[in-house]
């Protein structure tokens, strides 16, 4: 069997050999190394499906790893370069920032599908430079820039493969470089998406329009997207083409919150008998915690995952209450969810902006402040590769039993936001933090409501998308009470990447 060093489970090999054949046939041999060019039909539409824990993660990672060492190119998003007619070409994407942050994390250059949807456009005078940077061209001589300034970015780009980061570097603001952003005209080659479970028709036809070679990896014990009546991008795939990884790797770890997610699968268990099970493992493992109050201070990072919107507001509410939020203004340090581009058709050319700097809907970021023109809010964006960002913001904030939210200040038009102490459930799909708060009394509504969603309870599929987000400790927070904050809010801790574009630059 074709298999890199790693040792694989059965389950994955299979799929491991399954997909490098498929990749033979579209003329990426990754056993003897060898590219052909590019063919038109390339290998089709394939997924990698199973629970969480199955090793999805891993096995895209050794792919992408033996593709990059079979000499096929990364697409990152934000520079591509002259193409050529042979190159062979792999884009890693995931649906929202945080998704794509986390493969970061692990070593997997993703980024998100907005990011490659639409591509900058460069200066013509800058772009010399990202191409001597990405090995295409000679050193340039730039007006305005010195010797220095080229080591710099140089230097940078060695540590950084980010042609951004490294123009940024030699000193220039992102409005020297980038002059725009444009739909993308060519195809790519072959794409990896993860968290495919999130996945709409729209987005899945989009990523075929540009990849003759797709590769889906999901979970189809997840929620599907609201509009897809509880069907999976997947789903309709044939059985050849569908592979399930059903080994469960880091349940051999002993990790208790894997343990209670793969326990739903078994139809016997109500929700009376799952409630006695996690008390019973917070009893033994402080990696889950019996919470009999809602901790506030992980709301600021991590938000509290319900099911029912009414649930969501008086969270946010209580949070607000806790911190002495003023009704007028919103405080720095405090969290928010983007709700979308509330942008007329005729200003495309902004929306396609704003969501290439990682403001699509679903995206988590913090408030910073309000920026220098009105109606702009400084926000670092949760999970971007350049998270600092200043953007014309309307922050919606719903209050209980009131049609219409407050808006404590907007813009005409630009990003909206609501606040993100506290999110649903399916908002919370692709997003994984350290430590994550379920509020237990909504996912009991969903139980006693009996509802089913693709043959399954309701209750099971939301609490095991809430449980699997968290990556080392989850709190099952049992009664309708918050704690007082320990601390008040603050940014301190967050920062530009080095050399990445400031929220001054970005506003002047």
């Amino acid at each position: 069997m074709s298999l890199p060093a790693l040792t694989f489970s059965e389950d994955q090999a299979q799929a491991y050999d399954t997909l490098a054949e498929a990749l033979r046939g579209a003329g990426i041999d990754l056993t003897a190394e060898t590219l052909t060019p590019p063919q038109d039909s390339g290998a089709g539409v394939l997924a990698v499906v199973g629970k969480a824990g199955s090793g999805k993660t891993l096995l895209l990672g050794e792919l992408h790893r033996a593709l990059a060492e079979a000499g096929v190119e990364v697409i990152s998003g934000d520079y591509e370069g002259r193409r050529r007619r042979d190159r062979r070409t792999l884009a890693i994407l995931a649906p929202t920032n945080k998704a794509a942050s986390v493969l970061r994390l692990r070593g997997v250059p993703a980024t998100t599908i907005h990011r490659i949807l639409y591509t900058p456009v460069y200066d013509p005078q800058y772009e010399r430079i990202a191409e001597w940077l990405a090995g295409q061209a000679d050193r340039p001589e730039v007006e305005g820039l010195t010797d220095l300034a080229l080591d710099r970015a140089f230097a940078f780009f060695q540590n950084v493969k980010s042609i951004p980061g490294a123009l940024a570097a030699a000193g220039l603001k992102g409005s020297d470089f980038i002059t725009g952003w444009k739909r993308r005209e060519d195809p790519l080659d072959i794409g990896f998406i993860d968290e495919a479970s999130m996945l709409d028709d729209r987005q899945f036809a989009d990523l075929k329009d540009i990849f003759p070679t797709l590769v889906l990896f999901g979970d189809p014990a997840q929620l599907a997207p609201v509009n897809q009546s509880g069907a999976m991008v997947f789903d309709a795939l044939p059985a050849g083409r569908k592979l399930t990884l059903s080994r469960i790797h880091r349940q051999a770890e002993d990790n208790p919150i894997l343990d209670l997610a793969h326990a739903l699968a078994d139809p016997a268990i109500d929700f009376e008998a799952f409630e006695r099970m996690v008390e019973d493992k917070a009893a033994r493992d402080d990696r889950v915690v019996w919470g009999q109050r809602v901790e506030v201070d992980l709301m600021a990072r991590s938000p509290v995952l319900v099911w029912r919107n009414v649930t969501r507001i008086r969270l946010i509410q209580a949070f607000r209450a806790v911190h002495n939020a003023p009704e007028t203004e919103l405080l720095p340090g405090e969290p928010l969810i983007c709700d979308g581009i509330e942008l007329p058709l005729k200003h495309r050319k902004k929306r396609i902006d704003l969501e290439a700097r990682g403001l699509i809907k679903g995206a988590q970021v913090i408030y910073l402040g309000p920026g220098r023109k009105p109606g702009f809010s400084r926000i670092h964006v949760i999970g971007a590769e350049d998270p600092q960002v200043s953007a014309a913001s309307i922050i919606k904030i719903e209050k209980p039993d009131e049609e219409e939210p407050f808006i404590p200040f907007a813009a005409r038009m630009g990003a909206a936001f609501l606040h993100g102490a506290a999110v649903t459930i399916h908002k919370a799909q692709g997003s994984q933090w350290e430590s994550v708060q379920v509020f237990a009394p909504d996912i009991y509504a969903a139980a006693r409501a009996g509802r089913s969603e693709a043959g399954q309870p309701l209750w099971k599929r939301l609490a095991y998308v809430a449980i699997t987000r968290a990556q080392e400790r989850l709190y099952w927070v049992v009664r309708n009470r918050l704690s007082k904050p320990t601390h008040a809010l603050r940014i301190d801790d967050l920062r530009a990447a080095p050399g990445r574009l400031t929220l001054e630059e970005e506003e002047t």
